[in-house]
């Protein structure tokens, strides 16, 4: 599937920044199952960029200055990708055996995963998140069975409901209340499974919805979307979207693409920044996912666009 992504993102500041700086990750990379074919990222007013770099997970990040004032400030990536379909999630060592080989020892070889099983900024550990995950989680067994088993939990158990959190809040305020949006979900199931000493990280990226039948692609009407990925010794990296019940070897579906991975969204936000002056900004963020053959033909090239 080749698959173009618009991802638009305004501020609107009043007064005026007096000046700005900004990291992004709002650039895909090649991956499994995902190639780049094309990726452009344009910023309104025009800024002065700081060269491109990897950061510490393999993502690439863009930082960016504007150093005069404005009031509004416009980030615009648009992205051609072409995914593959996933492969069929395999069932995985037992789960009990991974924990232990990556439980810290003095001595004892590292495994790049281990860094995932410890607790985060945005991500606790403890024993309510564990105690959650026990609600079906096997005493033994396959872990990707019992990491699936999880990701229909949460997306049974949770409400999806737009507005009902915001970008900070904490894991457990979205659990008591049973509901959240696609970043609550991920973070709910990363918590659960690090809370029983298993690697977890988190994928900032997107998913291509289909508008009600006989209706057309609007543009900017999707949104980023979040997921999870669990390490299996042998296997890899595996995708599990509890929001939407799906799990691949590559990618949840042929849909997903990857965009970022991180510990928790706080490594990954599309954009933040460091400002002077000015006041509470008005943000609109606007996402069009699309196959480029059905891709809305009024949404032109953003970086023919300048405001």
């Amino acid at each position: 599937m080749l698959l173009r992504i618009l991802h638009e993102t305004r501020y609107d500041y009043d007064p005026p920044v007096a000046m700005a700086q900004h990291l992004a990750h709002l650039s895909p990379v090649d991956g499994p199952g995902q190639v780049v074919q094309r990726q452009t990222l344009d910023v309104f007013p025009q800024a002065a960029w700081a060269p491109a770099r990897q950061d510490a997970f393999g993502n690439r990040a863009q930082a960016f200055t504007v150093p005069f004032a404005h009031d509004q400030l416009r980030v615009v990536a648009d992205s051609v990708v072409q995914t593959l379909p996933p492969t069929a999630v395999p069932d995985g060592p037992d789960w009990t055996a991974v924990a232990e080989q990556l439980t810290y020892r003095a001595g004892a070889p590292y495994d790049p995963a281990s860094a995932f099983t410890h607790a985060s900024p945005w991500v606790p550990r403890d024993g309510e998140l564990a105690a959650y995950a026990r609600e079906v989680w096997p005493e033994d067994g396959p872990l990707l069975v019992a990491a699936a088993a999880l990701m229909h939990h949460i997306h049974t158990d949770m409400v999806y409901a737009s507005g009902s959190t915001a970008v900070n809040t904490p894991v457990h305020d979205a659990l008591r209340q049973r509901q959240g949006v696609c970043q609550d979900f991920a973070h709910l199931m990363i918590g659960c499974l690090r809370s029983l000493g298993l690697p977890a990280r988190y994928v900032s990226g997107y998913l291509m919805t289909h508008p009600p039948e006989g209706q057309p692609r609007l543009v900017g009407a999707d949104a980023s979307h979040a997921w999870v990925q669990v390490y299996a010794p042998e296997v890899g990296w595996v995708d599990f979207d509890p929001t939407n019940d799906c799990a691949g070897v590559g990618r949840p579906s042929e849909g997903h693409v990857t965009l970022a991975i991180g510990r928790d969204f706080g490594d990954v936000s599309p954009l933040r920044g460091v400002l002077q002056g000015g006041g509470q900004p008005r943000l609109t963020v606007g996402v069009t996912v699309a196959p480029v053959d059905e891709f809305p033909a009024h949404a032109a090239p953003a970086h023919n666009e300048p405001p």
